[in-house]
């Protein structure tokens, strides 16, 4: 007998149909004499419409706090409407909100991130026979109040509460049946991944593969928890994630990402002394406001420029941040650029294979585009570009990697060793 936990997004509950067919999988997966544990979304686009709404009734940024109460409510929708699905095929299950199912977080509303979970009343449950379904991206701070998790936290959810479950496996549930090496959208002839390091998926994930949630992939590797990626709409094998992965022969980069959400924050003409950029990431920090690559240009009569990305949604906020901080760090003036996107190679074969860097620069160059920014590690490269041709680039970098399904690999060269 096996404990599993399987989740699934709002695009395989989308719909009453929908519904029933997942409650028909997790049914067949208990009566294979395996116990289940059930972590949904809310249905479809239910929380977009949620926040819409609210733009509706609000001329101001909402509470942020009633914002959490109100997203919430999704969720808890599907957990009720599956248990129902399931109940009616003979098999007893039992729903529950992040805060019955034991979620503690930090208090971070719309942010939040679990600090502890108490699974006893969902092994209490489970040991009775039943199917438990438990509401991801939700959860309850020491003090009882409610909070979400971000986007994604359903992901979370499931990885998290495996972890805490000690199930044997987290399958993750989505409209696609695996990892693909990039989007099969863009790139028909996209492969998709037997398996993959938690380390390439955590790239892959952060850099805007939108196949599982970053946290998620964290909470994986960090308490080895087996995780499968698979299709709720077949029963094909998915895409295993694990610590360590068969290398494919010759395959040096694994996978292509990009994301739009993109924007670049440049600070001019700030005076070049210990602990200036030390303040502005300080100060952005203390808002939530993520950074990812930063790029400081030369110094000239004391003075420096220097440049770093934000997501979209957060630009405007780090421009407040920044401004108000002016006086304390002195600067001439700050900018921004939209219309950017970050397209990203990730592998775990990069490290020990020259020249795989440089053909990137080759191709994107080879489209006449110019790269506005680079950030590497041992086992991705991303380039900051013009969106307006990013599909192009996308297709031209997975075939020059050898990643079609009808190609030779790419084997890297001698430029460099990234």
């Amino acid at each position: 007998m096996s404990l599993i936990v399987m989740k699934f997004g709002g695009s395989s509950v989308g719909d009453a149909e929908r519904m029933k067919r997942v409650a028909n999988r997790v049914v067949e997966r208990q009566r294979e004499g395996n116990q289940c544990v059930v972590v949904v979304s809310a249905m479809g686009d239910t929380t977009d419409d949620l926040i819409d709404l609210s733009k509706q009734i609000c001329s101001v940024t909402p509470p942020a706090r009633e914002m959490d109460m109100l997203l919430t409510t999704g969720e808890q929708v599907s957990v009720a409407l599956l248990s129902m699905a399931i109940q009616s095929l003979g098999q007893p299950a039992l729903s529950f909100t992040g805060w019955q199912a034991g979620m503690y977080t930090d208090e971070v509303h719309g942010k939040a991130r679990i600090t502890d979970i108490q699974p006893e009343r969902i092994l209490n449950a489970v040991n009775q026979g039943n199917v438990v379904i438990v509401a991801g991206f939700q959860g309850m701070t020491a003090d009882g109040e409610i909070t979400t998790l971000g986007r994604g936290g359903s992901d979370t959810t499931a990885v998290a509460l495996a972890a805490a479950i000690q199930a044997d496996v987290c399958e993750i549930f989505t409209d696609v049946d695996g990892v693909y090496s990039t989007d099969p959208r863009v790139v028909k002839c996209a492969r998709k991944l037997p398996e993959i390091t938690y380390d390439e998926m955590l790239e892959l994930a952060n850099l805007g593969a939108a196949v599982l949630h970053p946290r998620a992939v964290e909470y994986a590797k960090n308490y080895n928890v087996p995780l499968v990626v698979r299709s709720s709409f077949n029963h094909n094998a998915g895409t295993n994630v694990k610590e360590e992965a068969a290398m494919e022969q010759g395959i040096v980069v694994r996978g292509i990402a990009s994301d739009k959400n993109v924007a670049r924050i440049s600070i001019l003409g700030i005076e070049e002394k210990p602990g200036q950029l030390a303040k502005v990431f300080t100060a952005l920090a203390k808002e939530q406001i993520d950074v990812d690559i930063i790029v400081q240009s030369g110094v000239m009569n004391g003075q420096a420029d220097f440049s770093f990305t934000v997501s979209l949604t957060d630009k405007d906020r780090a421009l407040e941040v920044i401004q108000s901080i002016r006086s304390e760090v002195g600067f001439r003036e700050v900018s921004s650029q939209e219309n950017l996107v970050k397209v990203s190679i990730v592998g775990a074969g990069m490290v020990s294979t020259p020249g795989v860097a440089a053909k990137m620069f080759e191709v994107i160059s080879a489209l006449g585009l110019s790269i506005n920014m680079v950030s590497t590690s041992e086992i991705k490269t991303s380039c900051v570009i013009e969106n307006s041709r990013l599909n192009e680039v996308i297709q031209a970098l997975h075939t020059a990697y050898g990643l079609d399904t009808d190609q030779t690999a790419f084997v890297g060269g001698p430029q460099d060793r990234r």
